[in-house]
C-alpha cells in the first residue's frame, strides 16, 4: 500500500480531535474566541474560510493597530471567504489586452479574515508543515478570495508529501497605509503590515488545531506579498521570532522605502478631500467620516495605472517601530532573517505597468519620466546612463525576445525594460548577491508566454503554474514549494513521483560568475537551467542608483 493510502484510511481514531464528527459531519474547530465550522471538500480536503483574527478595524480601530479578536458563543460556519479589505480603484489602460484587476465582490472595512486549507485527515502524532500566503495588488488591491489552494493541497497529498494552506486579509491603501507626522506620532504605521504579523501570531497560537507545526512556517508571496515576505525578513533587526522558518519570493524583493514623514502629502490631500482641515484630531476626523467618503478620497490619488505606475502613494514606510530603517540598510548591516527562500521573477515584469505611460513618446519624456517619477535624486550624467543602459532600441525593449513587435510607442518597450528592472530585477539580485552569502538561496525564472500580445510572459503570470492550476503541468512549480515548505530545499527527495526528480536545482551563489535559474520556458510544461547573467550592467546600474528614489541612505 502506497503512502498516500495509508494515510488517506487513517481510522477515524486517529484523526485531530478538533475535527471531531459534527451534526453536519463538516469539521469543527473550537478556538479560544469561538468555534468554526469548516467544509469537507471532495478530494481529501477540510477547508475553513473567513475566520477572524482580529477585531473588526472600524470606527476608532480604523487605520490603528490589529486588536485579538472578539469572543462570540456558538459556532459559526467558515464556509465562504470574509469580505475583502476596501480596495482603492484603479481601472487599467483601455489598451491592456487582459482584463485586470480580478473582481472581488464583498468589500468591507471588517475584512481581517484568515482562511485554512487542510487534508481531511492528519493523526493525531502528524503535525505538518504551513505555507502561509500573503496576495500582492500594489498594496493598493488584492484579496485571498483571488487565490484557491485546493489544487496545491491535493497535489500535496498526492505527492506522499501532505502540507497546510492559509491565507489572510491584510488592509491597503490609505487604510493600511497611512503616512505623515500625525501618523508617525500615533505609532500607527504600516498597519498593513501589522495586519499581517498578526495573521502569522495567529498561526502561531492556533494551527495545531489544524493539525499543522508552528515550527514550519513557511512565508510565500507573489508581487506586493513578496516585498511584504522581504520586510519581514528585516523586521525586529532580521529576528523572526519563530514566525517564520523559511521564505518564498514571486516578483519581489525588499526594497528602498521613504521615511513616513515624507508622505505629508496625502495624509493631507485625505484631510482636505474629506473636509476635516478644520478639526482638531485630524486623525480622529478620518476616522469619524463615512467610509464612502474617505474611500472615494483614496480614490483620487495616483494608483498603480496613473502616470506615478510603479511608484504607488500608498506603500510601506520607514515608520521607526516596524521598519526602523532603510531596508537596504539593514541587508548591508546583515540584519535580516537567516532562513533559506526562493525568489524569483518573471521574463517581461515591466510590461503590465507601462499601458499608464503611452503618452511618452520621447527620449526627453523618458528621461523625465525617470527622473520625476522613480529616480529623484540622480544626476544629469547618472540620468544618461540610464538612457544609455535603457536604449530607445525596441528590439532591446520588454516584451524581450520579440523584436520590434509591441512597440505601441517608440519608447513603451523601453519603459517596460526600465520599469521592470527597477521594480522587480535589481531588488532581487541585490538581495540573492548579500544573502546568498548566508543562507540557502534558490532562484527561478519564468519564461514562458513571451509572444503574448503586447505583455509576454508578464507579472502573475506564473501564479497558476505554483499554485498547481496550468493546464498541462507537470506540477514542478507547485512541487516546489511543497518540498521547500517541508524540507527547506525545492529539489525533490529520493523516489518522488515529481518531474523535478529529473532536473537538479542548485543554490543561487554570489561566489559564482554563472548563478542558476530554474527557467520555465515555452512550450508548457518545459524547464531548464539558465544563468543569472542577463543585462547584468543595466540592472546593476539600477541596483546602485535606486537609493537616489529616496535620497541615500546609506
Amino acid at each position: 500500500m502506497s503512502r498516500a493510502l495509508k494515510y488517506l484510511g487513517l481510522c477515524a481514531g486517529l484523526f485531530v480531535s478538533t475535527t471531531a464528527a459534527y451534526a453536519s459531519s463538516n469539521p469543527v474547530v473550537h478556538l479560544p474566541y469561538g468555534s468554526f465550522e469548516g467544509n469537507n471538500t471532495p478530494g481529501g480536503l477540510d477547508i475553513f474560510l473567513g475566520i477572524p483574527f482580529a477585531a473588526p478595524p472600524i470606527g476608532a480601530r480604523r487605520f490603528a493597530l490589529p486588536e485579538p479578536p472578539l469572543l462570540f458563543k456558538g459556532i459559526r460556519k467558515a464556509h465562504s471567504f470574509g469580505a475583502a479589505c476596501p480596495q482603492q480603484v484603479a481601472p487599467p489602460p483601455p489598451e491592456l489586452p487582459i482584463p485586470f484587476p480580478p473582481i472581488i465582490n464583498s468589500v468591507s472595512e471588517d475584512c481581517l479574515f484568515i482562511n485554512v486549507y487542510k487534508p481531511s485527515k492528519i493523526p493525531k502524532s502528524t503535525k505538518l508543515p504551513v505555507l502561509f500566503w500573503i496576495y500582492g495588488g500594489g498594496f493598493e488591491i488584492g484579496d485571498t478570495s483571488s487565490s484557491n489552494a485546493s489544487d496545491l493541497i491535493r497535489r500535496s497529498i498526492a505527492l506522499d508529501e501532505p502540507v497546510i494552506y492559509v491565507s489572510a486579509n491584510y488592509r491597503l491603501n490609505a487604510f493600511g497605509f497611512l503616512g505623515g507626522r500625525e501618523v508617525k506620532e500615533a505609532g500607527i504605521g504600516n498597519a498593513g503590515l501589522q495586519d499581517q504579523v498578526a495573521a502569522l501570531q495567529w498561526v502561531q497560537k492556533y494551527i495545531t488545531q489544524f493539525g499543522g507545526d508552528p515550527g514550519r512556517v513557511t512565508i510565500w508571496g507573489e508581487s506586493a506579498g513578496a516585498i511584504s515576505v522581504g520586510f519581514h525578513m528585516i523586521f525586529n533587526d532580521g529576528n523572526p521570532k519563530g514566525l517564520f522558518a523559511g521564505a518564498i519570493m514571486e516578483s519581489g524583493s525588499p526594497n528602498p522605502l521613504p521615511k513616513i514623514e515624507s508622505r505629508q502629502q496625502w495624509f493631507d490631500s485625505l484631510v482636505d478631500a474629506t473636509k476635516c482641515s478644520g478639526s482638531s484630531d485630524l486623525l480622529e476626523c478620518l476616522r469619524r467620516i463615512p467610509y464612502e467618503q474617505l474611500l472615494a478620497a483614496i480614490n483620487q490619488t495616483p494608483n498603480i495605472f496613473s502616470y506615478n505606475s510603479v511608484n504607488p502613494v500608498w506603500t510601506p514606510m520607514v515608520d521607526g517601530r516596524l521598519i526602523s530603517r532603510d531596508p537596504w540598510v539593514s541587508l548591508k548591516q546583515g540584519k535580516y532573517a537567516k532562513v533559506p527562500f526562493i525568489t524569483g521573477v518573471d521574463e517581461d515584469e515591466g510590461t503590465l505597468f507601462s499601458y499608464s505611460s503611452l503618452n511618452v513618446t520621447t527620449n526627453s519624456q523618458f528621461l523625465e519620466y525617470v527622473k520625476s517619477n522613480f529616480l529623484h535624486n540622480i544626476t544629469d550624467a547618472q540620468l544618461q546612463a540610464v538612457a544609455s543602459a535603457y536604449p530607445e532600441d525596441p528590439a532591446k525593449g520588454s516584451p524581450f525576445h520579440t523584436g520590434t513587435s509591441d512597440a505601441f510607442t517608440p519608447e513603451f518597450k523601453r519603459i517596460s525594460a526600465f520599469q521592470g528592472d527597477m521594480f522587480i530585477q535589481a531588488p532581487r539580485r541585490h538581495f540573492l548577491a548579500i544573502a546568498s552569502n548566508t543562507q540557502n538561496a534558490y532562484a527561478y525564472r519564468y519564461a514562458r508566454g513571451i509572444t503574448f500580445p503586447g505583455l509576454g510572459a508578464f507579472h502573475s503570470s506564473e501564479l497558476g503554474e505554483f499554485y498547481g492550476q496550468e493546464k498541462g503541468t507537470n506540477f514542478i512549480g507547485a512541487d516546489s514549494v511543497v518540498f521547500f515548505a517541508i524540507y527547506g530545499n525545492p529539489n525533490a527527495p529520493k523516489n518522488s513521483i515529481s518531474h523535478l526528480s529529473n532536473i537538479t536545482w542548485d543554490k543561487w551563489s554570489s561566489s559564482s560568475k554563472n548563478p542558476p535559474l530554474l527557467t520555465f520556458i515555452d512550450p508548457a510544461p518545459s524547464v531548464n537551467i539558465t544563468l543569472d547573467t542577463f543585462r547584468q550592467a543595466p540592472i546593476q546600474l539600477l541596483v546602485d542608483l535606486l537609493p537616489t528614489k529616496i535620497g541615500n541612505p546609506f
